[in-house]
């Protein structure tokens, strides 16, 4: 019988409750001891669906817990750094939600103080949209199946543009930062294929200034953008073209296209969790499913390996915060790049 992991949850929201929480609590010798969430009700509530015996009424109070030994934030971006250097500083392992943080300052702060305490074990959500396919795409990349990489395509779209939907947290900087729609998630996923990029321009827009937000009952302005175009230059030299849009019905996508100097391949999301891989080669008359093996599929394993590393018996693979810290760096640099018209190098730190 392993020794008792005593996790406590802030913020559980819908990703905590469908994943973190039942996912841990299926492995031996976890507990889920206690939970705080943005009101007391909502963490009663949360700790009589799940069985949690203890309920804070502020985030600080389970930081510090000394029933606690790893903290799992399930909040919005604005308060990861904050909620994460105080839970290292109290001895406590840190599982954080993604994005990782507002902003590459924030993200820089939280490694800077993982490193600190190598004790610890710390691990943000990976984005999880092409696992089933990563290792086979990986493989036939250092296979040469495309050969040199010469230019990769994303395009991911939401669909038409709504002026009426209400204005969402993900479209409010005060809570999200400088991230925007799916383009972490999405850059994260590719950047496990071909590596980070060096440097990046980029050209965004949104399209409806002024949403109703249903909390306050006011309109408020959007400062998120809806629609965004970004030149990516990748280590090798090849150029990335990556779009994302809420606002481009029937754009095609998600989608991504690698185009090398001996082949192509393309990944397609044609829904959740449903990947198609198709490939040609020079001489190829045309692109060809690529069978994704069981056994390679990658799958979640999130909460597992959290456990399974504080334990000693992996490493943190998806996502360290290292990693993290890459992503948030293009995410800034497009906003950056966005706002001041010129190309932003990379890293930034």
């Amino acid at each position: 019988m392993p020794t008792p992991l005593r996790i406590g949850v802030i913020g559980a929201g819908r990703n905590t409750r469908l994943h973190h929480i039942p996912k841990l609590k299926k492995i031996d010798g976890v507990q889920i001891s206690a939970v705080v969430n943005r009101s007391r009700a909502s963490s009663e509530k949360v700790a009589q669906e799940f069985g949690i015996e203890r309920v804070h009424n502020h985030w600080q109070e389970l930081v510090a817990d000394p029933g606690i030994d790893a903290v799992v934030i399930g909040t919005w971006p604005y308060m990861h750094c904050t909620m994460t250097l105080a839970a290292l500083a109290a001895g406590k392992h840190v599982l954080t939600e993604a994005r990782i943080a507002m902003n590459a300052t924030e993200a820089r702060q939280m490694l800077a103080a993982s490193r600190a305490r190598p004790d610890l074990i710390t691990q943000v959500v990976p984005g999880p949209t092409t696992f089933l396919a990563d290792p086979t795409i990986m493989q036939l990349l250092a296979e040469g199946y495309i050969g040199e990489l010469q230019s990769l395509d994303l395009h991911v779209g939401i669909g038409m543009l709504d002026r009426d939907a209400p204005l969402h947290w993900r479209m409010n900087r005060e809570f999200s930062g400088v991230n925007i729609m799916s383009m972490g998630i999405w850059y994260e996923c590719v950047s496990r294929w071909v590596g980070p990029a060096k440097a990046v321009m980029a050209r965004t827009r949104i399209a409806t200034p002024y949403r109703m937000d249903p909390d306050r009952g006011e309109r408020r302005a959007v400062d998120v953008p809806d629609h965004v175009e970004v030149l990516a230059d990748l280590s090798n030299g090849a150029i990335a073209r990556m779009h994302w849009s809420s606002v481009a019905g029937f754009m095609p996508g998600p989608e991504v296209w690698l185009y090398g100097s001996e082949g192509t391949l393309r990944l397609e999301q044609l829904e959740r969790d449903n990947l198609r891989l198709t490939g040609a080669k020079r001489g190829d008359k045309a692109m060809a499913v690529i069978d994704i093996p069981e056994n390679k599929k990658y799958r979640w394993r999130v909460e597992e390996e959290f456990v399974s590393a504080i334990r000693g018996n992996e490493p943190v693979r998806r996502t360290s915060f290292a990693d993290a810290v890459h992503y948030m760096d293009f995410t800034e640099a497009v906003h950056i790049s966005s706002r001041e018209g010129r190309r932003v190098y990379l890293p930034l730190g």
